[in-house]
């Protein structure tokens, strides 16, 4: 265990004991090796064992990690604001949050919309879980009480074609990643064993499909020293994929850690982009406690760029969160208040605005199909380019 990490709770261990018990049994199933991606996707989804799966507190001061929507309203009502005029043009269109967290963006979003008259015909939220499904109903009836009508949850993607708008903020990177490591006979893949119940990490040649993949994405191997190891998400453009399938008409935002690939892939970055997140404290031990931490790897969005191109997805704008959200006016959201208040207020905006901390961090990348307006917080910088 990383020694600056807090000791779990007996309940929280012997929680986490179940989920490495099902995760020996896999690997026991699959010959004694499964690759990193699985994992990941049964320490963080396995059936009321997982990180999310499970009914721990996740998200906030009291749980392990804080996003936008969690640090300041502010930051989705800079977003609900720049929707405004395209809702009310288009009563019939729907707003869809994947993975909603502890519906703190969907109450201010709502809030906002409604005192602009702009409410959509319904707020979709995509939320597996029972558990966070009620946080989230909890936090719109306390702060958006009037618009909780408009709230439907679901599974997954809508049955019928979609026409409106998808919001989706830190969702790509909890999706399971493969690693990889560049050694001295070719590129390996990293997976996990159990010995005397133990799990640890291990590695073993990559398939020929696996190994072509991550050449291409290094494009010169000869330019990453021995024991370069990074990731390669493969379900990212995959979880685009099935959006485009349902997406007749509308727009898609989504905010995420990440680079483009000249970015991600950089020979000096040895050690990848995968973090794991553990009562607000960032480290790299990804077999820790199973199922009482999150694991996440940063976004290749290079990779959702093509994606998007192959699903006929226009990629119309690409930026830094604190770009989209200075040109699209957050500034003036913020009110006349109490000593107390504004310096909650002003250290709140350092942490989404400044480049060392989220600003730069946290990419924002929209797609559309057919003729929406886009949000004024894409008419600042465009990094298109940099895809």
């Amino acid at each position: 265990m990383p020694i600056d990490l807090p000791e779990p709770t007996p309940a929280a261990k012997e929680h986490s004991a179940k989920l490495q018990a099902l995760l020996a049994s896999r690997i026991a199933e699959q010959g004694g090796w499964i690759s990193f991606a699985e994992y990941m996707q049964l320490a963080l989804y396995a059936p009321g064992l997982g990180y999310y799966s499970a009914g721990a507190r996740k998200f906030g001061e009291a749980g392990d990690f804080v996003t936008a929507p969690e640090i300041s309203p502010l930051f989705s009502r800079c977003i609900a604001q720049q929707l405004v005029p395209l809702l009310q043009a288009w009563p019939e269109a729907d707003v869809v949050e994947p993975g909603a967290g502890t519906g703190a963006m969907a109450a201010a979003v709502l809030d906002e919309l409604a005192r602009a008259d702009a409410l959509p015909r319904r707020y979709l939220i995509l939320e597996p879980s029972a558990s966070l499904r009620e946080r989230q109903a909890a936090q719109i009836q306390a702060h958006a009480p009037d618009c909780a009508a408009q709230v439907e949850w679901l599974d997954g993607w809508p049955a019928t074609p979609l026409r409106g708008v998808v919001l989706a903020n830190e969702v790509l990177d909890a999706l399971p990643v493969r690693r990889f490591v560049v050694a001295a006979e070719g590129i390996e893949e990293c997976g996990v064993t159990c010995s005397a119940g133990e799990l640890r990490e291990a590695r073993r040649p990559a398939d020929a499909a696996f190994a072509t993949a991550v050449v291409e994405r290094l494009i010169d191997t000869a330019r990453y020293p021995l024991g370069y190891c990074s990731e390669l998400a493969e379900q990212a453009p995959a979880w685009l994929t099935s959006l485009s399938d349902v997406l007749e008409h509308g727009l898609v935002l989504l905010f995420d850690y990440g680079f483009s690939r000249t970015e991600y892939y950089l020979p000096e970055r040895t050690s990848g982009t995968l973090r794991c997140y553990y009562r607000h404290r960032a480290h790299e031990d990804s077999l820790f406690w199973p199922g009482l931490q999150d694991i996440t790897a940063w976004v290749d969005f290079s990779a959702l760029a093509a994606a998007a191109d192959a699903a006929a997805l226009e990629v119309a704008g690409y930026t830094t969160q604190a770009q989209f959200l200075l040109a699209g006016g957050i500034e003036r959201l913020v009110e006349p208040a109490a000593a107390a208040e504004q310096v909650a207020t002003a250290t709140a905006l350092r942490t989404l605005l400044l480049p060392g901390e989220m600003g730069d961090a946290v990419k924002v990348l929209a797609l559309r199909r057919g003729a929406v307006d886009l949000p004024a917080g894409l008419a600042g910088r465009d990094m298109r380019f940099s895809l």
